[in-house]
Parts: structure tokens; sequence; C-alpha cells
């Protein structure tokens, strides 16, 4: 396939209109247009910006149909999840009903929409749901626990993790002295080295930042859950500490949305330039999980996995800050989300609309998905807090 007529990013702040040109799922090359390629399809995108498909650092994928949930501030989120907690009650007790694969392909759709081609699901890899033609590409060669709090074996899972892979848990999730001593005790458990990736982090201080960059540790930030669960966020001296930051949406139990509404948040909250919040979605996020094929960039020899918006003649960081939806998504060369005026024939793909994402066409059986969630929760489905439209 060759993609022809659109500006393709180069970094943040450069653009210019190039063919790429995609087979056996990788970029072959990306150079000026010219001559279509004897058999090749042709896909026009004049008017659109093809920019790296987007890096979504956290996420728990099977929580994304699930209303906000808790009244906060927290002093950390060990309390939080003590006070929403309620299995038998709703609207836990009916979210519960909708089967589990079912919600984790849902979580998949909630990232496609957003651009996201990769995403990192904090939670025990399903690998038959998640090989099986998944909306989105999801992270395999990590270690993990969840917190300190609730994984009693960190040290060990930590030993356990190939020298070569990041090792993420939550961390410093909180305000209190609790989530203050947190970096220490990883530390003195021999947990906290370059591999290392602390999600959230907010309780961090002076010393807890001086420690984790000593280390050589990374960071994920989620900057709309923070203030959600704690009234708070990492602070402009962390984001500036030169410690290496990913965004990550979080789930909808938490999250204000998908990464397109993060990225807004992250921007509003920051004041940082756009190149600096794109770097968290595409490079820097690519680098922090080690994330191999050219992932986070447009590159000959790299997957062919990219995202095309409309143009709005803005250099590639400035026009993410404002991007609404996609209109088209591939992962591996294979195009896994089309907008509907961009498709010239439905091509095995399914019609989904979503409030404020568009209506378009995605990998996956939308109607089936769509009727195990009402069979459980009625007629109003909800996905990262917006309707679920057709």
């Amino acid at each position: 396939m060759i993609l022809r007529g659109a500006r393709v990013a180069l970094g943040p702040e450069e653009a210019a209109v190039l063919d790429i040109e995609i087979y056996s799922g990788e970029i072959q090359s990306i150079r000026k247009p010219a001559r279509t390629v004897k058999g090749a399809d042709v896909l026009d995108l004049e008017g659109h910006l093809i920019l790296p498909g987007l890096i979504n650092a956290h996420d728990h994928l099977e929580f994304n149909l699930y209303p906000r949930m808790g009244h906060g501030p927290y002093p950390n989120a060990g309390a939080w999840a003590r006070d929403v907690y309620r299995p038998k009650k709703s609207p836990i007790a009916e979210h519960l009903c909708v089967p589990k694969n079912t919600r984790l392909i849902w979580g998949g759709l909630k990232n496609l929409l957003s651009g996201a081609t990769t995403v990192c699901h904090h939670n025990p890899r399903e690998n038959p749901v998640f090989d099986r033609n998944f909306p989105v590409r999801v992270l395999k060669e990590f270690g993990w626990a969840h917190s300190l709090e609730f994984s009693s074996d960190v040290a060990l899972r930590f030993e356990l993790t190939p020298p070569d892979w990041p090792f993420i848990l939550h961390l410093g999730e909180g305000t209190d002295d609790q989530a203050k001593r947190e970096v220490f005790d990883l530390d003195d458990l021999g947990a906290l080295d370059s591999r290392t990736v602390l999600t959230h982090a907010v309780a961090l201080n002076k010393r807890g930042l001086k420690l984790a960059q000593e280390r050589g540790a990374s960071l994920i930030w989620c900057p709309s859950s923070n203030l959600f669960l704690l009234g708070r966020t990492l602070t402009a001296g962390a984001l500036r500490s030169g410690i290496p930051v990913a965004l990550g949406s979080d789930s909808a139990l938490t999250g204000e949305g998908d990464l397109l509404d993060e990225i807004r948040v992250a921007r509003r909250v920051s004041r940082l330039p756009s190149p600096i919040i794109y770097g968290m979605v595409t490079t820097e996020a690519a680098r922090i999980l080690r994330l191999r094929g050219g992932a986070g960039s447009l590159a000959a020899g790299g997957f062919a996995d990219l995202v095309a918006i409309q143009d709005n003649g803005r250099p590639p960081s400035e026009a993410l800050m404002l991007m609404k939806s996609p209109a088209l998504v591939m992962i591996a060369g294979e195009i896994k989300l089309i907008a509907s005026e961009l498709a010239r024939r439905t091509m095995g793909l399914h019609r989904l609309n979503v409030e404020g994402r568009g209506d378009v066409l995605v990998s996956a059986n939308v109607a089936s998905l769509r009727r195990q969630a009402k069979q459980a929760l009625g007629d109003e489905v909800r996905l990262a807090g917006r309707r679920v439209l057709a």
C-alpha cells in the first residue's frame, strides 16, 4: 500500500508532503511522491497529516465501560480502592456481568479511537484475547507489580524481570507519608534502577525525585486520574527534573477519558511546550517501555503503526494538541480504523460511532460487543465516559 497526498510528521515540529510505502507490515520508504509501484494499493490522504501511532503508557483495559468512581481527594490510592470496591453493589455488579474479554476489547477500542496503536495494560496479560486481532498492540515484554501495598512479592517480580524489559508498578500514588516513603522502600528492596518505571509518583518530593533520578528510573504521568483521586498531580519540578516521563490515560474508573483527553489535561495543567508532550506519547514513551520496531516514530524499516488526522497546517505537535479524532489508524500496515468518508468499501470493518470521536469503521465486531454490554448495562453504554451511539 502507498499512502499519498498527506503531510508526514518528520518530528514534533516538522512535516512534509511525502509518500509512505508499506509492505509486509513495515514502512518500506518515505519519499517524495513518485510513480505508483505496480500492483500497489494507493490511499489518497490529501488534506491529512500522518503522525506516528501514539503510545498509551498506562491503562487498565477491562475497566473502560465503568463510570468514574469515588469522592476524593483521598490520601492514597489504597484508600480510594477500599472506598469504591463493592462488587455486589451497583455499578460494579452490573459491569462484572459483562464478559471480561468483551470489556478488554472495549478498552482496546477506547485506545484505537484516540489514535493509540500501543498500550501498556497494567494487569495480567490475557493472551488469547490479545493475540486474536485485538484492536491495538498490547505490550508483552515487561515485568510488573500492582504496587507495594497490594503486591507482597515486588522484589521477586523485579528479580524475575529480564534485564532488557521495563519493570512497572504503581508507586507514590498519594499525598500522605505512606506514599512519600514508597520510593525509598522500593530502593531498599533493590527494585529501583534504570528498568524501573514508576506510575503516578505524585508523592515524590525533592529527595524522592533525586533518588529516582540517581537510579535512572522513569515516570508515567496520568494527570486527570491524579487530580480526581488526589487533588494534585506531578509538580513542575518533577516534570522538569530530567527524569524521563511518558503519558498514560489510566482507566475510566479514575481517568477523564482517553489519551487525547489526557494530552489536553497535561497541556493545561503543566503549560509544557507541545513538543515535550508529543514526545511523552511517541519517542519518549517508546524509550521508557523499551519498544522495538521504530515505535513512536515514522521511519523506513519500522512497523507501519501510524495515525492520520485532518491537517490544520500546524506543526505535528501542535496538531496533536488539537486532535479530535483520527481519520485512519494502521497497525503493522493493517487498517484498524478508517473514517467513513475515506473508506472505499467496508473492508471487513464494522461501524462504530462514539460521542465526540466520529463515525468510523473499525476492526472489531461492534454489534456483538454492544449486545453483550447492553445485556448487563442497559441501553446506554459509555466508553471512557462517552456514549456509544452506534
